[in-house]
């Protein structure tokens, strides 16, 4: 016999359903939740130690659209500019620091990685400084102004357990990345035959100029760029060898302890060369690579840009979507201390470049003398 139900029972199966609903409600906003929080971890801080044009012009706006990191704090001789950073990009006052009081950067949670954009010289101090106060760092580049400098730096930052990667950030591009796959492509390369040339016309003196605060002229600045270019070109490897001429001074109210222009030619494992110019007295911003079964590839106007790298080849231009170089050197950073392992630019790569730089400089003080390249 078919009973109907209470009053009572109907209320109760529906508080029943209705509590299930809001059980199930609650445990998909849960969920929802959680993979909102796994698919967006909280960003890592960022301090920049020093406030110059590169920070203000790239690496500052760099940071408003990065997705793994944020400007938490500056290092600054200038507590006025401090408190313009501050204010522009919403960080408290208190993650002002100067120089003198850098190492206190250690109590500050906000911060976890530390950016060096001063004068070369003193960026090995401050890596240090940094590593000790247990903060990940990025150091612009040249990473020092000498190899010793270079391996204290390394030497700390590992006594530390802290992640160290120079500011390369050609390496986030993606033409250059597309080169770098054509130099190890055997249908393409291998490259045997380079040349580039990174110059701009230097109109007065600056610190740049200045052998105390730069450690050398243009190659320390610009040679730099035209030695990663040909490294990636040969496949990853260092030359083995250098030749090196500094070109006459013309300028010497300007160019009084570091050289003007400096032509030399790296030696390559396997034979391949790059003859190559650094300079501040003309413009050029260049690179070209062939391989002996006639491909090339060919940046014209623009191998070092900021933004808008563009390349041709013998098989048509090398073309894709322009990215803020920075953003994602930093970005990738940031990943590689979540992740625990190292950046594709390390610090070693920086010490690479310190010891063809050294060479570059003895080959040139004995008159062009090839000079072998330190391993």
């Amino acid at each position: 016999m078919k009973t109907t139900p209470s009053i009572s029972t109907l209320i109760s199966r529906r508080r029943f359903v209705g509590q299930l609903s809001v059980g199930a409600a609650a445990v998909s906003f849960s969920l929802r939740s959680r993979a909102q929080s796994a698919a967006a971890p909280k960003k890592l801080g960022v301090a920049i130690v020093g406030l110059g044009s590169y920070a203000r012009g790239q690496i500052g706006p760099a940071l408003k659209v990065t997705e793994n990191c944020q400007l938490v704090g500056v290092v600054t001789g200038s507590p006025e500019k401090g408190k313009q950073w501050a204010g522009q990009y919403g960080f408290p006052e208190k993650n002002i620091w100067n120089y003198e009081t850098m190492a206190q950067i250690a109590d500050n949670k906000d911060i976890d990685i530390v950016y060096v954009i001063t004068p070369n010289s003193m960026h090995a101090e401050e890596v240090i400084t940094a590593a000790k106060a247990g903060k990940h760092v990025i150091s612009e580049k040249p990473f020092t102004t000498n190899v010793a400098d270079a391996e204290r730096a390394i030497a700390a930052c590992k006594a530390a357990k802290v992640k160290l990667s120079i500011g390369y950030r050609l390496h986030f591009d993606p033409v250059q990345q597309e080169f770098m796959r054509l130099a190890k492509d055997p249908g393409f390369g291998p490259f045997t035959k380079m040349n580039g040339e990174f110059s701009f016309v230097m109109p007065a003196k600056v610190w740049r100029a200045e052998k105390k605060w730069a450690g050398g002229g243009p190659v320390m600045d610009l040679g730099v760029y035209v030695f990663q270019e040909a490294c990636m070109a040969a496949g990853g490897v260092p030359p083995i060898a250098v030749s090196a001429k500094a070109a006459p001074t013309t300028k010497p109210e300007i160019f009084a302890d570091v050289e003007q222009t400096m032509n030399w030619t790296m030696e390559f494992p396997g034979g391949a060369v790059c003859e190559a110019t650094a300079s501040y007295s003309q413009s050029a911003n260049r690179f070209r690579a062939e391989s002996a079964s006639g491909n090339w590839v060919e940046f014209k106007n623009n191998a070092f840009m900021y933004r808008g790298v563009r390349a041709e080849t013998n098989r048509g231009p090398l073309t894709f979507p322009q990215v803020n170089q920075q953003a994602k050197q930093m970005d990738d950073f940031a990943q590689c201390v979540r992740e625990g392992r190292e950046s594709r630019v390390a610090g070693e790569m920086g010490l690479r470049d310190l010891k063809i730089i050294e060479a570059i400089y003895a080959s040139a003080a004995a008159e062009g003398k090839r000079t072998l390249v330190r391993t």
